[in-house]
């Protein structure tokens, strides 16, 4: 024994030695060696377990191994130069920490290894059993976002990973399901591949749609049905003091045309319309969607709305609607200030850069300059609420809402039938999904298509390309609930590691809710392995800084 390290000696007593390949007993001793073992740390100090090892002949003429050598049951195993009790604690380590973290602990346990030794001892565990799954949850998460996606696969039953695919197609899911039967419940997001595969791997499984998925998609349709409504709101105008005097009514109608006019001859406008009749011609022409967005060197999703529309009104609600100037929290005072007499433009704009405004002076002079034809400015009125603000109000519930934002979403829904209607449908469906009320799916359908609601239209046409999935959700009780955790999780670890994380690595992740109980640090060393790419590990970016 010396100041750092403790030395023991040992050699076995038994006369006799079983064959490991034929299991027979033998005597006759070939030839002596000394094995050296790593064992835990005693005292803070290393140990070293020298081990008399013998060699023996294998009597059986009919066994394969002429020689072998003697193992010592809880001690000593076939190539190995660790104790048992030293691989089970290093492999405790490197699924807790992994990489050069691991190594550091290790170090101040007493325990000699390095970062790679204990990568290595997670690579070479075996895949834990799948066994059994009745409820499958389904999601795709992002190797590298828009480019290369895989497939998350989630016992709902434990809430544990049971595998990940490379892809997201339906194949791959199907013949997953095929290789592992049995499953009873799919519960997946509504695209379409998901389904085919579900389909196809396993006809016999009850598919159910996310009602988060749901509830998302619902409140898309819902923000661009008040962006094509958002017009009609009528903002409260404020009351006059009693000593002023209202301006003539005709000239606040002229104010109205003048601004009118001005917007309809703005650059936003013009461009609108000439995209919408580019698209329309083409779509006449009988091209679709893609071609036309390679003629015309447009996005997507900016052809399909234009592609989509029926009239230009639709497009021009969506174009203008919740479009914030910098100039409108001073309208109110630009309007008190006109009113008093103060028409110099100039003198105007500076006194609105004294209180904060960073807007240009074109844009002062440009609203100003109705008001100058008309003699007089008319009472600034509060601006409407945005589109996306009033469809969060929607599909909010009112307990959860203040006293102000319900009195102004009750007066835009008494200024619009259009968004009355469009909170009502909201309302129902929202009673349907919590409730779990399958049975008023159909009527629902039904009173949302005979409604003069577009896009809300299209939400429904949507749930009868799924009808039985929806259906399905809004019925049982299962959810993808777990696995939306555990995508978050991923996405968290990717973030921490610059996403440099390949599909081979994930895999791994498994090994983790088998010896560490579902812990997040298990996650970040498992999945800081990377022998495709050979990145350092997650502790090695954790700690660089």
């Amino acid at each position: 024994m010396t100041a750092a390290r403790v030395t023991l000696r040992v050699h076995p007593h038994a006369g006799l030695a079983l064959c490991p390949t034929c299991g027979k007993a033998s005597r006759r001793v070939h030839s002596r060696d000394e094995r050296v073992l790593n064992d835990a740390a005693l005292g803070g100090r290393r140990v070293l377990i020298r081990v008399a090892s013998r060699r023996f002949f294998c009597d059986d003429v009919s066994c394969p191994a002429k020689t072998f050598a003697e193992q010592i049951p809880g001690l000593t195993s076939a190539y190995a130069r660790r104790s048992p009790l030293l691989t089970m604690l290093l492999d405790a380590v490197a699924l807790a920490l992994a990489g050069r973290a691991g190594a550091r602990l290790a170090a101040i346990l007493g325990l000699r290894t390095s970062r790679n030794a204990l990568l290595r001892r997670i690579r070479a565990m075996p895949d834990p059993e799948i066994g059994a799954v009745t409820v499958l949850s389904v999601d795709d998460f992002a190797l590298r976002k828009g480019h290369v996606y895989g497939t998350i696969l989630i016992n709902m039953d434990t809430h544990e990973p049971v595998d990940l695919l490379p892809d997201r197609e339906a194949e791959t899911l199907a013949a997953w399901l095929r290789a592992h039967p049995g499953v009873e419940v799919i519960c997946r997001d509504r695209a379409g591949a998901y389904a085919d595969g579900a389909r196809q791997g396993a006809p016999e499984a009850i598919q159910v749609a996310d009602r988060w998925h749901l509830w998302n998609n619902l409140g898309k349709y819902v923000e661009k049905t008040v962006a094509a409504h958002h017009h009609c709101l009528h903002a409260p105008r404020p009351e006059l003091p009693v000593e002023a005097e209202a301006p003539p009514r005709d000239l606040t109608r002229a104010a109205a045309a003048a601004a009118e006019a001005r917007a309809e001859a703005s650059a936003i406008v013009v461009r609108t319309r000439e995209r919408y009749t580019q698209v329309q011609t083409l779509k006449a022409a009988g091209l679709g969607i893609k071609p036309i967005m390679r003629e015309l060197g447009l996005a997507k999703e900016t052809v399909r709305r234009f592609y989509r529309a029926q009239a230009i009104e639709d497009v021009l609600a969506t174009s203008l609607a919740g479009r914030p100037s910098k100039l409108d929290p001073y309208k109110p005072y630009l309007h008190e200030r006109w009113n008093e007499g103060c028409t110099n433009v100039l003198e105007l704009h500076r006194e609105i850069t004294i209180q904060g405004y960073r807007g240009s002076y074109g844009s002062v002079r440009d609203y100003l300059a109705p008001f100058r034809e008309t003699g007089c400015a008319p009472p600034a009125a509060p601006k409407s609420p945005k589109v996306r603000t009033l469809a969060s109000w929607i599909m909010t519930h009112p307990d959860n809402m203040a006293d102000d934002d319900q009195v102004t979403l009750k007066n835009a829904r008494a200024d619009c039938h259009h968004l009355d209607a469009l909170a009502d449908h909201v309302h129902g469906f929202a009673e349907m999904m919590v409730g779990r009320h399958g049975d008023r799916l159909a009527d629902w359908m039904a009173t949302v298509d005979a409604d003069d609601l577009p896009y809300l239209r299209s939400f429904t046409r949507g749930l009868r390309h799924d009808h039985a999935a929806v259906l399905n959700a809004l019925t049982f009780p299962h959810s993808s609930g777990a696995v939306e955790g555990n995508v978050n999780r991923l996405k968290m670890l990717k973030r921490q590691t610059y996403g440099r994380r390949p599909l081979t690595t994930l895999q791994a992740s498994r090994h983790a809710f088998e010896a560490a109980q579902l812990s997040v640090y298990s996650w970040s060393a498992v999945w800081a392995l990377n022998p495709t790419l050979g990145r350092p590990c997650l502790s090695d970016q954790a700690t660089k800084g």
